[in-house]
């Protein structure tokens, strides 16, 4: 009996043994080749692709075409799945990979039929480039087929990878809308709602768009709000109804001091996480602190970027110089993938292009980068791209002032279940999104769904010859659209807004929210007729020696009523960088990589302040004391050490979360389960003046008035704005003194680095291991230059002199193969995450593939 218990043990073994080898074997078949020479069909001439000790490759071509070629096929050899997420995403197809657990945002992107958008205008988005796509989208298919096995993340998933076309490419641009601009259109929704169930004055107040830190580009501050006076409003006087009386018996605020740099950074399509990750993601200490954070209203993350750059006349050998940090969510590997690429080209100055930077994978073009004359670089712009219509369906029952519609039935393939099936209604202004109680329904125009939203003239920028070409190469290019920064040989800088901006009639402007108040039976009437887009922003274009722009307000005045405002950042961020620029003549490389990694807190030195101030007026036995006691070791820096950083950041966000409670605790009571908070990146423009001036009649009614009050009536308390403070406090103490002594609870601790490959939640015991980058305390937050999250911040840093490449500086996290085998797996991870001068360049060549012409192989 021992005997064949033993036998079977051990056959078992062999069994296990011979998976795990057959295994193995194949995650190293799905390595690319990196030495001699491959086969490529379609190429009209050899081509080289080297990669250096970090994996950066060079491309040299003999023409653009087959430099797209090349292109797709190293991006399929390293980073197949990535594009593969890329062009399902805004498709909404996730669920024929993912099963069952992606349908909720394949509904979600599917109601947009971007699919079906882009197949029915390929011609006009490719335009001329359409020999570069299917260049790409041929070496891609090329790059698949040569590996010795399916990427791993296939093989893990049980499924086969399909084949890449030149719509998947434009897929891939469309994925950078959903990513930099908000698909589903909610602040401005949640803001409508709250328009109508707040007084004006409370609307006016939660929605101003300045502070003290404005830093416009061009144009005029707007400062911090000015509180109405009693007169105006006074939420004592208020309905509030039942939802404040809620918070009494302990029940959270809506957000909470110490989570907004949790589980809920801002998610990415860019870096498209599976619907199954969160739950299993290996989280640092910091990140499972209180579950999945608060609601976007206190948060200072926000997709975005920092640019800027300095003139020739403020460098000693006349050279520009410009930096650029794209903020998006991080993950193993990388969003983007560093290469350059070289071919003759006679639109190029020499005939020759010599082109690096960061591409996107999917994409056929240097998205960011230096072509030895020109360097440019982008932040998010968060202008007011998507409106809001209300209209009523023509039907049998409505016919006069009626809204035609047509009815699509969109199929959802399901992996490992059966395809649903859902039907998606569309309108002249766009889909149907939102059925209000009346019968009418609000209609969505986004710019993505509109013609001219996206093309591939960003490749242009390759063959750039000067500002002025690349400005003309601007004015043909469309993409979500951005602040870009470029400078150029000669030493000249330039800002402009580059991609679709609405073309809206006079009084829809994109200042307000978009949807005209009507009913159904007038629903056709009183509203903004459907709005074409203008790809040439070319009078939103500036020249001047010093620029920048951090997601902030770039203009005012007319300019600005024509972006609109679709949640721009606090100005915090272009507030420190325009100072620092300002404050010397002369600069170099390394003096802008410092603006970048600069993670003063001036914003919350004010707070840091205010809590020192408020603590002296409480007892020893207050949480007001206990944290200002334990912020001693305060430096003014979001640095990993400070116990004083994370305790004052964590107060501030609980008082702005009181704050709003108090100030939409009257549309909660109006809306009830309907109500939403809206994101309002701008607040500490109102709640500043609301701490410092501290109005009795803007105290939020639990502060302001005695337990014993009934409902409509308040009588008044002494120290209300002191009550607040200290129950702020009492949440911060209460939640990190759990974990132990206050004095001990590190910004570092708290922003600890969780970056995973969106797998990494499927492979037991070994994911966090094998498929993440090592955990480590990072200095920098929101509201500092250095933006740092646990999976949010730089994807890139990028300080380069167009001519001067060789003495560029480049930072990227994750690395830029997307095998956890290969020996290019998170290389240039520590050199980011350490903020340590490195090469923008490619160096040495540590590995060469020569790609042949498949005429030449089949005539050997």
């Amino acid at each position: 009996m021992r005997t064949w218990i033993l036998r079977a043990l051990l056959a078992l073994v062999a069994v296990a043994v011979i998976a795990a080898l057959v295994m193995w074997l194949s995650l190293r078949a799905s390595l690319p080749a990196l030495e001699g020479d491959a086969p490529l069909a379609g190429l009209a001439a050899p081509a080289t692709i080297e990669r250096d000790a970090n994996g950066v490759v060079t491309i040299t071509a003999a023409s653009e075409t087959d430099a797209m070629r090349a292109l797709g096929f190293v991006h399929a050899q390293e980073r197949w799945f990535e594009m593969d997420l890329m062009r399902r995403v805004p498709a909404g197809e996730l669920s024929a990979l993912f099963g069952a657990p992606a349908l909720d945002a394949d509904r979600r992107n599917r109601v947009h039929r971007m699919r079906a958008r882009v197949e029915a205008s390929l011609p006009v988005i490719a335009g001329d480039r359409m020999p570069q796509l299917q260049a790409y989208a041929d070496g891609a298919n090329a790059g698949l087929a040569a590996l010795g096995a399916r990427p791993w993340a296939y093989l893990l998933l049980r499924q086969t990878p399909q084949p890449w076309t030149p719509s998947d490419s434009a897929l891939t641009g469309f994925a950078m809308y959903f990513d930099l601009q908000d698909a589903t259109n909610a602040r401005e929704l949640e803001l409508h709602r709250l328009g109508d169930a707040l007084p004006p004055a409370l609307s006016t107040l939660l929605a101003h768009e300045g502070s003290r830190w404005d830093a416009p580009l061009f144009g005029d501050t707007y400062g911090d709000a000015a509180l109405p006076n009693a007169d105006v409003v006074d939420l004592r006087k208020l309905d509030v109804g039942d939802g404040e009386d809620a918070r009494e018996d302990g029940s959270p605020f809506a957000a909470s001091g110490d989570t907004q740099l949790g589980a809920s950074y801002p998610q990415s399509a860019l870096a498209p996480t599976p619907p199954f990750a969160s739950q299993t993601v290996p989280l640092s200490p910091a990140l499972r602190e209180k579950g999945q954070g608060g609601p976007p209203a206190a948060a200072d993350l926000g997709r975005g970027s920092n640019n800027f750059a300095v003139s020739g006349t403020l460098t000693a050998d006349g050279r520009a110089l410009v930096a650029d940090d794209m903020h998006l969510g991080l993950r193993a590997p990388n969003i983007w993938f560093r290469a350059r690429l070289r071919y003759p080209d006679p639109r190029a100055p020499g005939g020759q292009v010599d082109v690096s930077g960061f591409t996107l994978p999917g994409l056929p073009a240097v998205i960011v980068g230096s072509n030895t004359h020109v360097a440019w670089g982008f932040t998010n712009s968060y202008g007011d791209y998507l409106d809001w219509q209300r209209v009523l369906p023509c039907s049998e029952d409505a016919t006069a002032g009626c809204t035609p519609t047509t009815r699509h039935v969109e199929r959802i393939q399901v992996a490992g279940g059966d395809a649903v099936e859902f039907e998606v209604e569309d309108s002249d202004w766009g889909p149907l999104v939102h059925r209000e109680s009346d019968g009418s329904v609000l209609a969505l125009r986004w710019t993505a769904h509109l013609p001219g939203a996206l093309n591939f003239g960003l490749a242009g920028f390759a063959h750039a010859r000067d500002l002025d070409d690349a400005l003309r190469i601007a004015d043909a290019t469309a993409t979500p659209t951005q602040n870009l920064v470029i400078g150029d040989r000669s030493g000249a800088i330039a800002w402009r807004l580059l991609g679709p901006i609405p073309v809206r009639e006079a009084g829809c402007d994109g200042h307000g929210v978009s949807v005209p108040p009507s009913t159904a039976r007038d629903a056709g009437a009183n509203r903004c007729a459907p709005w074409p887009i203008a790809t040439d922003a070319s009078p939103l274009q500036r020249e001047a020696d010093r620029l920048w722009t951090a997601n902030s307000r770039v203009v005012d005045g007319e300019d600005f009523a024509r972006i609109g405002n679709g949640g721009a950042a606090l100005g915090i961020r272009a507030w420190q960088i325009r100072d620092r620029l300002q404050a010397r003549d002369r600069f170099t490389e390394a003096d802008l990589l410092a603006i970048q990694l600069d993670d003063r807190a001036l914003l919350l030195s004010h707070w840091y302040a205010l809590l020192r101030s408020v603590a002296e007026d409480a007892g020893r036995d207050t949480a007001l004391h206990a944290l200002a006691e334990a912020s001693g070791d305060w430096d003014g820096h979001a640095s990993v050490d400070s116990a004083g950083y994370r305790l004052v950041r964590a107060w501030r966000l609980a008082v702005h979360a009181r704050l709003i409670d108090g100030l939409t605790a009257p549309a909660r009571a109006a809306l009830g389960p309907a109500f939403e908070a809206p994101d309002l990146p701008g607040f500490e423009g109102t709640a500043w003046p609301l701490v410092e001036h501290r109005p009795a009649h803007l105290l939020p009614r639990r502060f302001a008035c005695t337990a014993q009050t009934q409902r409509g009536v308040c009588e008044p308390v002494d120290d209300g704005w002191q009550a607040l403070f200290e129950d702020a406090a009492r949440e911060v103490r209460d939640e990190l003194g759990a974990q132990g002594e206050l004095a001990d609870r590190t910004w570092g601790e708290r922003n600890t680095t969780a970056i995973c490959h969106p797998l990494a939640a499927a492979v037991p015991l070994l994911g966090k291991r094998l498929l993440c980058m090592p955990g480590e305390p990072l200095p920098g937050d929101g509201t500092v230059p250095r933006v740092q999250g646990p999976a949010f911040g730089a994807s890139q840093r990028m300080v380069v002199a167009p001519g001067h490449e060789g003495d560029g500086i480049l930072h990227m996290p994750g690395g830029q193969s997307g095998h956890p085998l290969s020996p290019f797996w998170g290389a240039g991870h520590e050199g980011w995450a350490r903020g340590r001068p490195s090469p923008f360049l490619p160096q040495a060549t540590a590995h060469t593939l020569r790609l042949v012409p498949q005429s030449v192989v089949d005539a050997r």
